[in-house]
């Protein structure tokens, strides 16, 4: 069931009346929660009485969820000092995450802590739901408030729906480019090829991926690239012609100058036909728009992929998955960005990324102080090794005397929900997480990973865009969920549209609301830049 907006703005207000009440305005959270608590401790284990328990929500791709009692509850507790209970909620790359948590917010509560989506932090703030962070933050989650760099939470201030240059929202951070195109280099060294470096040689290795049986099965079923559902997961394909493309979706970058919606740039146009003639071509899997990520992921793990876009840190677990499946002991390498002719490629680096939490405006003060205790906790450096390993016989073993992380595996592992470490991501921390935590019999797989991410680096670009708001789609939900791009690329690449077909598609995105929003988006750059 999916909630339309009037009605998750109905069920926002009536939330908000009911979680405001408890204080005497909601600007005065900060206020309340000071006369009635004290700052958050981070001495000894809390005795058993001193714990309070708070629901978190967040990504979930499959991982069971966390209940009272169990290992990773006790273990947060022990840590953290806060009880975590996380229920499991399907994501489906956040639209049923969405809307389940419209379901939340429409019975009249929220969870403690959770990870907002596609702006409704913004409806959340206007009506009181979330507690206003300005003050709470430096006061009693310092760990988190000086993580973030000053500049930053300038920007998240500017963004305030409220206009009063508040803190609503706790921003992601990555301080390096996350993404790669990776290419299977032992397919190329079996087939005698070099690595491409403009898109005629990238067309003639994916030609020779289609036609050579580089995975040496007799089969003709090699699949030379591809992507998933709503033409996402192949920014590679799109990043040659300089398109800002952060994970398939289309985003704000100086197209001739101007702050411009990288969907409706003549750059998406070249990409698209490119695209779609690869796709003629058998260059690009025929179910690239219909796979989801089990399914795409699937195909890699089955040695049948030789080329796919995802982050450069998690290559480790693909290699890994692959040898699981087929028995292959594959080397990845990041693909360079091939050159086009007229084109400045780059992969998106966002330094922000969506807002990564959001507390509940909670008139139980003991909550909202829990609530604040666990993210000066877990934003504690200190803590992050922890955090990342987890529960010692569930998420890691010792080997050794060493640490070191298990295999994925969904049907016993409960979800690791708190992780700072990927939510203030720096190169450096991410790459001595990886080699540190791993066994020698997994190095070669660390490797590989650290020298893409290494690699990737190169290709990399901060867009305009980073830290834009929400809040410039407001009113119109169509262009903040792609709609009418999906429509038309979806088509286009798949021959059913001819190109031509393209300027049709921008006439009628400005018109439905993308004139406007762009309005909105110029003014906001302007801003941030002044």
């Amino acid at each position: 069931m999916v909630i339309k907006k009037i009605g998750v703005l109905a069920a926002v207000s009536a939330l908000a009346f009911t979680v405001v009440t408890g204080c005497s305005d909601k600007s005065n959270s900060s206020e309340s929660a000071s006369s009635s608590s004290t700052a958050p401790s981070q001495g000894a284990s809390p005795k058993a009485e001193d714990i309070v328990d708070i629901e978190v929500w967040g990504t979930n791709i499959g991982y069971k969820p966390t209940t009272k009692g169990s290992k990773l509850y006790e273990f947060y507790k022990e840590k953290l000092g806060v009880g975590v209970i996380s229920p499991y909620v399907e994501w489906n790359g956040g639209t049923a995450y969405l809307n389940t948590l419209n379901l939340k917010i429409a019975s009249g509560e929220l969870p403690d802590l959770f990870l907002p989506q596609q702006g409704l932090e913004n409806t959340l703030a206007k009506n009181g739901a979330i507690a206003d962070l300005t003050d709470l933050l430096p006061k009693y989650a310092p760990n988190l408030w000086e993580a973030i760099p000053k500049d930053m939470w300038d920007i998240v201030k500017a963004n305030d729906p409220t206009g009063q240059g508040r803190i609503y929202y706790i921003p992601g951070m990555v301080d390096y480019g996350r993404y790669s195109g990776m290419i299977r280099k032992d397919w190329l060294d079996k087939l005698g090829l070099q690595m491409p470096k403009t898109q005629d040689e990238y067309v003639k290795v994916l030609e020779a991926f289609r036609d050579k049986d580089p995975n040496g099965n007799g089969q003709k079923d090699e699949l030379p690239a591809g992507g998933r559902q709503e033409a996402r997961w192949m920014d590679q394909l799109f990043a040659m012609y300089g398109v800002a493309m952060f994970e398939g979706y289309p985003d704000w970058d100086l197209y001739d100058g101007k702050l411009t919606y990288s969907a409706v740039s003549p750059n998406m146009k070249s990409a698209l036909e490119f695209i779609s003639k690869m796709y003629k071509d058998g260059l690009i899997d025929k179910e690239s728009l219909l796979n989801d990520k089990a399914k795409w992921d699937g195909k890699v793990a089955a040695n049948k992929v030789g080329n796919y876009f995802h982050w450069a840190e998690q290559t480790n677990l693909y290699l890994d998955n692959l040898q699981k499946n087929s028995g292959v002991k594959g080397t990845f390498a990041s693909l360079p960005l091939p050159e086009v002719q007229g084109y400045k490629g780059f992969y998106t680096w966002k330094r922000f990324t969506p807002p990564a939490w959001v507390v509940k405006n909670n008139k139980d003060q003991k909550k909202l102080m829990a609530t604040l205790k666990l993210l000066n906790n877990m934003y504690d450096k200190k803590n992050w090794n922890a955090l990342y390993l987890g529960v010692e016989g569930m998420h890691y073993t010792m080997k050794d005397g060493k640490a070191v992380k298990l295999p994925d595996d969904k049907s016993t592992q409960e979800n690791l929900i708190l992780d700072p470490y990927s939510k203030i991501s720096t190169l450096d921390f991410t790459s001595n997480l990886l080699k540190t935590t791993s066994s020698e019999d997994r190095m070669w797989e660390i490797d590989q990973t650290v020298q893409i991410m290494q690699d990737a680096q190169k290709y990399a670009k901060v867009i305009a865009g980073d830290g834009m708001p929400a809040s410039v789609y407001e009113g119109f939900p169509d262009i903040n969920n792609r709609t009418l791009y999906i429509e038309y690329a979806s088509k286009i690449i798949t021959g059913q549209y001819p190109i031509s077909k393209f300027d049709e598609f921008v006439e009628k995105w400005n018109k439905s609301g993308g004139e406007e929003v762009t309005k909105r988006a110029r003014e906001w750059y302007a801003k941030v830049k002044k």
